[in-house]
């Protein structure tokens, strides 16, 4: 394959570290790489020197004759008093860009719901970031480098994103590096990664699955001192393997060589286990929103909304921005009060929030990392197992020398990872988190994940990480035109609702008026007759038996929380019949996902 750029020998250091140490590594046709590490090891630093934007102390950089390059960096430097149009297709005559159907795809996948003329100035951080991506993709470049693209992106952006990226080039054509956090990105669309660690670039082949395996055989090689990461790299695999089949498809290694790593790795959550202590910290009420709705001025929220939240359950919520996700939280917080509607909440619930600002390291910035785990107990109970804080630190990928540094001068990532901890050692029973993933790196997020695995209590989770959605939450629901709608499919589900609800929005008016029934849009049947009546008694039939199998569900899981705990054969009779009944849930919504889509055509 042609090449397209190299780096030789790059040393590059600052006056109190060396960033890198003689570095070598190339770029050709075709390849798409995605660059992992440690916040602070030099990712961007690494596509700054790539592009030309920094010299290197020693070594160069080499670039193929007229190869051209875009750049997407983290700080979204738009030129000031410029309008959105501007920014993204510059002095383009529209009917050019406007019969461009490259242009007209990145227009709709990212700025389609921001005003033309708009100032770049007026612009919320989210929207620049879109802004300046755009502006980045439009143009016909042979490399781009893109620095965490999926910044202030919804599922839905990165999902639009990961396709482009994919299609972007013929197949061995172009040079793409992005470094990114998301995980399901990295595997979707690079078929290399680069990790940045100790003062070097080591390449594997594939994408996050591949590159996972690649590292537990190396960490596996290496030195004792490596134990611990290994077997958190351990669970990771084994969560990739255990996953949906795509995320192990394009690796080219042998799979038997994970098979064999991942034979005694225990699933991540023991399902039954956690319920069972979820009851026995919250009894059987946790909070039940009961056709709530929620007003702000003119403007409906939320809608006759009923949820009945159950101990233990692991649930992800995803919507568009202004969805109405926060209110619904709030709701369960108790922070909010509905407009309508009744909020019953268990006596026994100890709610924890974490929030994007912070708010919990206010009070202790002057405090060393060392006296804020000190104030702490002496001991908790995770994953069935006696722990101290300080293990909990170093769990969390905290280091002896950072345990005498000022809350203060912690970085983003650490004190991200501080403020998670403290909220987990306060013990409470209901845990709500918003957008968790913010300045972690791959690496903490798999320990923060660790972390949630062993959390025996009600978990909620907001983020725009389907990665992390997928990983730490057994049912997912979507806030959507003021109501909470369940999601048997998952995010797959949920892009498939927000494809047609774009669609439908799309549509002129007289075509939506010219299909309407007493003010709704009329189905188009896909069936009729007889055979639509039947999907129609057998879709009623299964929210029947759901509803009565979730019912027993209830019992059992009281039944085992009053169960001698000494009975293991008893105990394990109930766990039988408790996963055989959650296995028979979950094979019946599938089939009321198919009904569903068959009768509504």
């Amino acid at each position: 394959m042609a090449h397209l750029l190299g780096a030789e020998s790059l040393h590059l250091e600052y006056p109190t570290r060396v960033i890198f140490d003689s570095v070598t590594v190339g770029l050709n046709e075709g390849d798409r790489i995605g660059v992992v590490g440690r916040n602070g090891d030099g990712k961007s630093t690494l596509l700054s020197l790539l592009a030309g934007r920094i010299e290197p102390d020693d070594g160069r950089v080499t670039r193929r004759r007229g190869v051209t390059i875009g750049v997407l960096d983290q700080s979204d430097a738009l030129a000031s008093g410029q309008t959105v149009g501007h920014t993204v297709v510059g002095t383009m005559d529209e009917h050019l860009w406007a019969g461009d159907a490259k242009v007209r795809d990145v227009i709709g996948g990212l700025v389609r719901d921001i005003p033309w003329d708009a100032l770049v100035d007026d612009l919320s951080g989210g929207q620049r970031r879109r802004v300046a991506l755009a502006a980045v993709l439009i143009g016909d470049h042979d490399v781009i480098f893109l620095d965490e693209p999926t910044n202030h992106l919804d599922v839905e952006g990165i999902t639009w994103l990961a396709g482009h990226l994919r299609n972007r080039w013929a197949t061995n054509s172009g040079g793409l590096v992005v470094v990114t956090h998301d995980r399901w990105f990295l595997d979707e669309v690079c078929n290399q990664t680069w990790e940045v660690h100790d003062r070097l670039i080591e390449p594997f082949e594939g994408g996050y699955a591949a590159y996972i395996l690649q590292r537990v055989e190396r960490d596996r090689m290496s030195a004792a001192t490596e134990s611990k990461r290994q077997n958190l790299m351990k669970k990771e695999l084994a969560w990739l393997r255990r996953g949906a089949p795509a995320r192990t498809a394009k690796p080219k290694f042998r799979i038997d060589a994970a098979n064999e790593l991942i034979e005694n790795e225990p699933p991540p959550r023991d399902t039954v286990t956690m319920q069972s202590m979820a009851m026995q910290r919250l009894g059987k009420d946790v909070v039940d929103l009961i056709d709530v709705s929620v007003d702000f001025e003119d403007k409906h929220v939320l809608k006759d909304i009923t949820w009945r939240i159950a101990p233990g359950e692991r649930t992800g919520i995803m919507g568009v921005n202004g969805a109405g996700k926060s209110t619904l939280l709030n709701l369960v917080a108790g922070t909010l009060q509905p407009t309508s509607g009744h909020v019953k909440r268990g006596k026994t619930i100890k709610v924890a929030v974490l929030t994007q600002q912070l708010f919990e390291l206010e009070g202790i910035q002057n405090d060393r990392v060392s006296e804020v785990i000190g104030r702490q107990k002496t001991s908790y109970i995770a994953g069935g197992k006696e722990i101290t804080p300080g293990q909990m630190l170093e769990r969390m990928g905290f280091m002896s020398a950072q345990l005498v540094t000022q809350v203060k001068d912690l970085s983003g990532g650490q004190k991200r990872r501080l403020q998670l901890l403290l909220i987990v050692l306060d013990e409470p029973n209901v845990l709500i988190l918003d957008e968790p993933t913010n300045d972690l790196d791959t690496d903490m997020l798999a320990a923060m994940e660790d972390l949630l695995d062993s959390f025996p209590g009600t978990l909620l989770v907001v983020s725009h990480d389907r990665y992390l959605i997928e990983r730490v939450t057994d049912n997912q629901y979507a806030v959507t035109e003021g109501g909470f709608r369940h999601l048997p499919g998952g995010v797959d589900q949920y892009l498939e609702m927000r494809k047609q609800q774009i669609n439908d929005s799309d549509k002129p008016a007289e075509a939506n008026a010219s299909n309407t029934s007493g003010g709704k849009p009329a189905r188009n049947l896909a069936i009729g007759g007889a055979e639509l009546r039947n999907a129609q008694k057998e879709l009623a039939s299964i929210e029947r038996k759901v509803a009565k199998q979730k019912s027993r569900i209830v019992v059992l899981n009281q039944s085992m929380v009053s169960h001698d705990q000494n009975d293991y054969a008893g105990l394990g009779e109930l766990g039988t019949e408790l996963q055989g009944l959650e296995s028979s849930i979950s094979s019946f919504e599938t089939r009321w996902l198919e009904l569903s889509t068959l009768i509504e055509g």
